[in-house]
């Protein structure tokens, strides 16, 4: 009886959205859509924490002193938690850095590489404008001279961040598909994300928040274990990091605090 209590433990969590509906007799006015969370008992069996592209650098001098202190100060401590009450780490690092290193697992392969869903769908746009090239180069970013070292640091240097480690026992993934394998086979449901960045990786990866929503798991941002990369307008008040959460609130998902998945484990 110990053993079966042992594998269906649950812990509490209240994911937060935003609410894009009134009260009765109150507007439908973006100035009364606010927060509201939810209570949840989550199967611990059927939950992950996924850890996306937390590295050791980033191009950004701002970004990168929002990482250090975001891994050190906050993931550090959920990653502990997570560990000690034994709820799976799955590590998205995407290439070079996953296929580096040896918890590296290919859930497919090679020849299974998913075709088009349509294979009778128009090939278009031409494929030189796809890669704005030929006719259609005008329309390219122009060229930066600092993309060349960047390219460089990814093929040679890039790795996990310290705090970031993959320990025994702990999938390194490469892309979506492989993620989505790895959660059917192991039971996974409930998918907690955290890393860098909030709106390009976590956003726009095939592993990221509303990729996994899309093929029907819960994505829950832990909100303050990420960070987006601003601009020179938004930097002062993280307006793209802050938009980004309040996105995935509204319409793909939840959130929740690191110290609330904290307590919630402990």
């Amino acid at each position: 009886m110990a053993a079966k209590q042992q594998t269906e433990r649950t812990f509490p969590i209240r994911p937060r959205y935003v609410r894009l509906y009134t009260d009765p007799g109150v507007p439908l006015a973006e100035r009364n859509y606010e927060h509201a969370y939810l209570t949840w008992e989550l199967p611990l069996k059927t939950t992950a924490l996924i850890c996306i592209d937390c590295w050791s650098w980033h191009f950004s001098e701002e970004t990168l002193h929002r990482i250090e202190t975001i891994s050190n100060e906050r993931i550090t401590p959920l990653l502990a938690a997570c560990r000690a009450a034994g709820m799976p780490v799955i590590h998205m690092p995407a290439n070079p850095v996953a296929e580096k290193h040896a918890n590296f697992r290919r859930m497919r392969p090679e020849s299974e590489k998913a075709a088009a869903a349509w294979p009778s769908s128009p090939q278009w746009p031409p494929a030189n404008f796809r890669s704005k090239s030929g006719p259609h180069a005008q329309f390219a970013r122009p060229a930066e001279p600092q993309r060349r070292d960047r390219e460089e640091h990814r093929a040679t240097t890039r790795d996990f961040h310290t705090t970031c480690m993959p320990t025994a026992g702990e999938p390194v993934l490469l892309d979506g598909e492989d993620l989505h394998r790895y959660c059917a086979q192991e039971g996974i449901l409930h998918l907690f994300f955290i890393g860098f960045n909030t709106n390009a990786c976590v956003m726009m990866r095939d592993y990221g928040l509303p990729a996994m929503v899309r093929r029907g798991y819960h994505g829950i941002l832990v909100r303050d274990c990420t960070t987006g990369m601003e601009t020179a307008e938004t930097v002062a008040d993280l307006t793209c990091t802050n938009g980004t959460i309040a996105d995935i609130e509204q319409f793909l998902g939840y959130t929740v605090s690191s110290k609330e998945l904290i307590s919630a484990l402990g």
